[in-house]
């Protein structure tokens, strides 16, 4: 598989015969989802589309900066399911879908997919984004890349960086620190960028800290260019841009939409004035050329799509996606006997909510819905009942509504409830305010669990919500997610047992919105918003505090079981000489009656570490389907990068020598093998000098002979100075030593310390 391309040999050509004019045209679009043309020279057009899950491609005529009127196309799972198949392969076959109808309808690159973390339950925009883990949205993030370029057509990952709310969006400062950013917001970028090689990135609308992402130097060129060796093109979200000069020198090569007789001006009066180097106009305008070379298959040969293939890989996917949350005793999957009734209660089984809303919304090619679904699903000789229970669009409680499903249920062997968010409720451009249900959905489960005990809820919403108030009174809950546009066909398969199901959840189900590490810093204030909970995001955060939830990370139940053993971790080669590697292996064997699939999940942990690190860390996985009875050898490689941290005083990735936990389950929190291994790194090496504290000059060996050297020793050997007081030490040992100089009496003077620079430098130089 490739995922590079060579520049076309002309590109280099038709710059030099570009004026500066033309070139400060190519800088920008040439409407709402065109690149600019420049006809004489036979320079094309192309076209971009939104499509994290789907095309949302606007006909050539009607309204162009509309959310709706889109041409129809399969709407697949949004992110936030496929997030929960832990299944790069799916997710890289619905990239390949996506590529084949964005070439079907001329579309050069899809805006998708999005990959920022879900730092908060909140984030109104958390469906269209996979995990709050980086590894675990990098591997999945670099899958549909990777599927959407198999067919020609350009994919653009999104939003970059540290876009992880909507209040505010467009002006609001994200103050993050830069641990916290290359442990949590950057690695799934990297990922993506480096394996997948994705034609286009895309900007956020946001600050880091301070500085606008559409002109961020240090994002766009020092990190995404010369650090992860990105080549392809950066572009702004539509709106981004701020200063297109300045966006222009940090590395931001196309404008989206265009801001027509300002931002070319702009450009054209900076280069003439002195004040920006054509040459950075002549880079930018050779990424667009690249781009519109690429995309040179893409709109000569349009390919036929199959629909109903589509159709049948978003149902698959949808199946693959749920989580199975609760199964008491066993009550799904649903086994009605002749004559009986299953009561279908919730306005959702009959107007499914299957996607989310803003610029992501597909108009699909067809719908399931559920209710029908079901009854098709059910053996003849079983009536499938419906009641609404409840409306979507308030969240009053409606009497009659509710009654009725009572009655119902009463009659039922079985009551399936298909619960959500209504539309209203979450969308790209504003936050949610809370992650309870309805009012008048919660109200009505324990009225229905009180006439009857065997209750299945089905969920359908965008993000984690609050289950803790009313699960209780559930036998059964199944998270379906916004599964698309096959999604009803999904959950009949899933409820009768056709289909197995082997989705883990990609963000911890909190008991509460408070209990959440984000929650006192979301979403800021006055145009700020404060990481304050650093590293400790998702289930790092409920890890580290040990604070209970309704499900964790990574949990996910089957129609069968699992028993995990012989784990086994080696180690071999060494940090210094870049070629540590970790082998750990198990054995996974599926112990039930019928076949599944189980995602093995590795975490480590550093629990001798000097800094404030996670209690686990997703660091591998693996999605393997058995049959009843077949046992699989399951083998994972890591390598020094899954065991550091960020360092903020080396400014590098540090491997800290020692133990690690090395931890092998079904979700965080469901560990079944634990072993610990023994690193051995140099120890990291603090630079020593008048800012250095006593203690850290006397932790380390060079240093603390050099202090001894220096200070040296009485007649009786006796230290000298402040290294004869123990306690005092104890006190003031954490004091620079150029703080220690004007205290009598500890030996310590600037003289001394000039000694000890000198003495000590050698060795800091190497």
């Amino acid at each position: 598989m490739t995922f590079a391309h060579e520049a076309h040999a002309d590109a280099a050509d038709l710059l030099a015969e570009l004026t500066l004019e033309e070139k400060a045209a190519l800088c920008l679009g040439s409407g709402m989802w065109h690149t600019t043309a420049v006809p004489r020279l036979g320079i094309a057009s192309i076209m971009v589309s939104d499509g994290p899950h789907g095309l949302r491609r606007k006909p050539d005529q009607g309204d162009q900066a509309g959310i709706s009127g889109s041409l129809p196309a399969t709407c697949f799972p949004t992110a936030s399911a496929l997030g929960s198949s832990w299944d790069p392969q799916l997710v890289f076959r619905i990239g390949q879908a996506i590529g084949e109808e964005a070439r079907a309808q001329g579309v050069a690159v899809v805006l998708g997919p999005g990959i920022n973390i879900k730092r908060s339950p909140l984030c109104g925009r958390n469906f269209e984004y996979f995990s709050e883990d980086p590894f675990l949205s990098g591997v999945l993030g670099a899958a549909v890349v990777a599927g959407i370029q198999s067919q020609g057509v350009g994919a653009t990952v999104k939003h970059f960086a540290a876009n992880n709310q909507e209040t505010d969006r467009l002006r609001v400062s994200a103050e993050v620190d830069e641990r916290t950013l290359r442990e949590i917001y950057l690695p799934a970028f990297e990922r993506v960028v480096t394996q997948a090689g994705p034609w286009a990135v895309m900007c956020a609308y946001n600050k880091i800290n301070g500085v606008w992402a559409s002109q961020n130097e240090w994002l766009l060129d020092q990190i995404l260019r010369q650090e992860w060796g990105y080549s392809g093109l950066v572009m702004s979200d539509w709106g981004a841009v701020r200063d297109r000069v300045a966006a222009l020198a940090a590395g931001l090569d196309l404008e989206m939409p265009p801001n027509f007789g300002v931002s070319d001006v702009a450009i054209v009066t900076a280069v003439r004035a002195g004040t920006l180097d054509e040459s950075v106009v002549d880079q930018a305008v050779l990424r667009v050329l690249q781009l519109v070379d690429k995309a040179r298959i893409t709109v000569s040969t349009p390919d036929r799509v199959n629909v109903d293939a589509h159709h049948a890989l978003a149902r698959a996917a949808a199946a693959e996606c749920a989580v199975l949350l609760k199964n008491e005793a066993g009550i799904l999957p649903l086994r009605p006997k002749a004559g009986e009734l299953v009561a279908v209660i919730g306005e959702f089984a009959r107007t499914p909510r299957y996607q989310g809303a803003g610029s992501s919304q597909v108009n699909p090619t067809t719908l399931d819905i559920p209710l029908d679904e079901l009854r098709k699903a059910a053996p003849a000789s079983v009536e499938i009942g419906f009641a609404a229970g409840f409306g979507v669009d308030a969240d009053v409680n409606d009497g009659e509504l509710a009654a009725e499903a009572v009655v119902l249920a009463s009659r039922a062997r079985t009551v399936v409830v298909f619960l959500g968010l209504p539309p209203a409720e979450e969308s790209e451009g504003f936050d949610r305010r809370h992650i309870e249900l309805p009012a008048n959905q919660t109200a009505l489960i324990p009225r229905l669990a009180a006439v009857n005990p065997n209750l299945v809820v089905v969920l359908s919403n965008g993000s984690a919500i609050q289950l803790s108030d009313w699960e209780h009174h559930a036998r059964a809950v199944l998270e379906c997610w916004l599964s698309g546009q096959a999604a009803g066909g999904a959950v009949a398969d899933l409820l009768f047992g056709t289909a197995n199901p082997s989705g883990r959840l990609a963000e911890t189900l909190p008991l509460r919105l408070q209990d959440s590490p984000s929650y006192l810093n979301f979403p800021g204030e006055s145009g700020h918003v404060r990481y304050g909970e650093g590293v400790f995001v998702g289930y790092r955060g409920f890890d580290a505090l040990d604070r209970e939830v309704s499900y964790p990370f990574g949990h996910g139940l089957s129609y069968t079981t699992f028993h995990y053993t012989d784990l086994s971790a080696t180690v071999s080669g060494q940090a210094e000489d870049g070629d540590l590697a970790l082998t750990v292996t198990c054995t996974v064997t599926n112990t039930g009656e019928r076949a599944g699939a189980e995602v093995v999940q590795l975490y480590v942990g550093d629990p001798q570490a000097q800094v404030a690190r996670p209690v686990r860390e997703l660091k591998a996985f693996t999605k393997v389907g058995l049959a009843p009875g077949e046992a699989i050898g399951v083998t994972f490689d890591l390598d020094a990068r899954d065991l550091s941290y960020w360092s903020t005083a080396s400014h590098r990735w540090v491997c800290e020598g020692g133990v690690f936990e090395i931890a092998i389950g079904a979700s965080s929190r469901d560990l079944r093998l634990i072993t610990a291994v023994d690193v051995s790194t140099p120890p990291l090496a603090i630079r020593l000098d008048g800012m250095a504290t006593l203690h850290e000059w006397l932790a380390d060996p060079a240093g603390a002979a050099a202090i001894k050297e220096v200070l040296g020793a009485d007649e009786d050997g006796r230290p000298r100075g402040i290294l004869a007081d123990e306690e005092l030490i104890k006190v003031i040992g954490g004091f620079p030593l150029d703080s220690l100089a004007a205290f009598p009496g500890t030996g310590i003077d600037h003289a001394v310390i000039a000694d000890l620079t000198q003495r000590i430098q050698p060795r800091q130089s190497r």
